[in-house]
């Protein structure tokens, strides 16, 4: 699968999940400790045009992290969807790309970017009850980029990634995808809601 429609096939998954996000689940818990559903949303959202104006050399106005969504995430969420795979059309692979105030090789970008909205997608979908979208060989070319890019320093307390959850032998791509960012791929947090069984 080619890095644009790897992109491409992730993000639409990740804006359907957000999608499908009812009212109701908004206080729900996530496998994302820090974030109940509505924050998540929104940190989701938020960063999304993070990177989107990277991408196009742009600075993105404000911090991701203050981001409050409008009356239509998703919709938010495919506008810049739709402008960050535009980007990268556009711009390629080589070179460098800022995010958030400093400049990286733009593939480390891109590999954060999968690695990021493929993890939050699957989140958000364990936290309302939908199902996990995502295709093994997404989850494979994913985890390939996630295991070249976060070295074990950056894991553990006080660290931005927890420690990679073991799973079983012969455990699915989207497993090992998820066990890898620290999740229990088997778990689901506590008041899922009346549907979301």
């Amino acid at each position: 699968m080619g890095n644009v429609d790897l992109l491409s096939s992730v993000l639409a998954k990740t804006g359907d999940v957000v999608e499908g996000v009812r009212t109701d689940q908004l206080g729900l818990p996530t496998p994302c400790d820090t974030y109940d559903v509505e924050a998540l949303v929104n940190h989701i959202v938020g960063w999304l045009q993070v990177f989107e104006a990277g991408r196009h050399d742009r600075s993105y106005e404000g911090d991701a992290k203050d981001y409050r969504c409008g009356a239509d995430p998703a919709g938010e969420f495919r506008s810049a969807a739709a402008g960050l795979v535009a980007g990268w059309e556009e711009h390629g692979f080589d070179g460098q790309v800022g995010v958030t105030g400093g400049k990286m090789p733009a593939e480390q970008v891109f590999s954060m970017t999968v690695i990021e909205f493929l993890t939050h997608g699957w989140d958000l979908a364990v936290a309302t009850g939908q199902p996990v979208p995502f295709t093994e060989q997404e989850a494979e070319e994913v985890l390939a980029r996630a295991e070249a890019t976060l070295p074990p320093k950056f894991r553990g307390e006080g660290m931005p990634f927890a420690p990679i959850v073991p799973v079983a032998e012969g455990a699915s791509a989207v497993d090992r995808m998820v066990a890898f960012m620290g999740r229990e791929p088997g778990a689901r947090p506590e008041s899922s809601g009346p549907e979301s069984s």
